[in-house]
């Protein structure tokens, strides 16, 4: 029995300051090569959210997940294709072990930090 073809995780962090169509034309093109050479599992939109440190001068990005199965040459298309995409401020791609949990629907976001409060009188 053959083991069942390895599960790749795709985090793209997408400039918030580009047009919404060019975002989605990324999304659609990252999903058009993923579909023609391997097979999308799933996508998770996560949304607009701050980063930890700015990237290039940006504060926050949009968070997008696709879950996927590769060929390598898909790999190497896909990471030679981000590197030089606008609109692209940072991607990832894992190879995720067997027995995985699934990601969560929609991270939540932190309660925002209270301001400080005034000093005792």
């Amino acid at each position: 029995m053959a083991a069942p073809p390895p599960v790749y995780d795709l985090m793209v962090l997408l400039d918030t300051a580009a047009p919404d169509d060019r975002r989605a034309k990324i999304l659609s093109d990252i999903e058009a090569m993923i579909s023609g050479a391997g097979e999308v599992v799933g996508t998770h939109d996560w949304g607009a959210r701050p980063m930890a440190y700015e990237i290039r001068h940006k504060p926050d990005a949009e968070y997008h997940l696709i879950q996927f199965h590769p060929t390598a040459e898909l790999l190497a298309n896909l990471q030679r294709t981000l590197r030089i995409t606008d609109g692209v401020i940072r991607f990832r791609i894992i190879k995720l072990e067997p027995g995985t949990p699934p990601p969560p629907p929609r991270p939540e976001r932190a309660p925002a930090e209270p301001a400080e409060a005034p000093a005792p009188a």
